[in-house]
């Protein structure tokens, strides 16, 4: 595992992984960002979350040709990683949902966005790459891993070795432009 000096020093490398090499992933190194996910904060402590591990490499091939299309060709990367972490939304609890009609809030998809990112977060330490997709077929993801229709596949989170070393510069907005003190400026 890498030692960082600091959280920010973590979060600093921490980017998406979108060219992974064909080493196989430790199981306990995606138990161990399974369980940062799980110990996520959630609204009410609802933890309206499933986390489907895909690891069967037919499955996972399949699994990757459902995260992209003809029509906007994006995600053809997802074949190499040889993990899929497929992030489920399950039904909050009452309060939660509650809290969810009074206030106008989705906190089962903010629960679920904590969840991923403490899993990002702690697959750096473990010196792995990720990369957090939005963009599938949901249908056909559900009937490849019996996800019944009730439930809504949120995220996929893909996981590997990085094929490089290399940390991209971020592009992110000026912390004028982001943040302003006691008023919105």
């Amino acid at each position: 595992m890498k030692q960082f000096s600091s959280f920010l020093e973590m979060v600093k490398v921490r980017q998406s992984t979108r060219a992974y090499d064909s080493r196989p992933v430790e199981l306990d190194k995606i138990l161990r960002c399974l369980e940062a996910a799980r110990l996520a904060p959630s609204a009410c402590n609802a933890q309206p979350w499933k986390f489907v591990v895909v690891n069967e490499p037919e499955l996972k091939n399949a699994l990757a040709d459902a995260m992209h299309d003809r029509i906007l060709p994006l995600n053809h990367f997802t074949k190499q990683a040889p993990v899929h972490v497929v992030i489920v939304r399950e039904h909050a609890n009452l309060t939660s949902n509650i809290g969810q009609v009074v206030k106008n809030k989705e906190y089962p998809l903010m629960d679920i966005g904590i969840a991923a990112s403490h899993f990002c977060l702690q697959a750096v330490e473990e010196e792995l790459g990720t990369c957090i997709v939005g963009w599938f077929n949901e249908k056909k993801v559900r009937k490849l891993l019996s996800i019944p229709a009730r439930k809504r596949v949120e995220l996929i989170i893909t996981v590997g070795y990085p094929a490089t070393d290399e940390i991209r510069p971020k592009k992110r907005k000026s912390s004028d432009e982001v943040i302003s003190f006691n008023k919105y400026d």
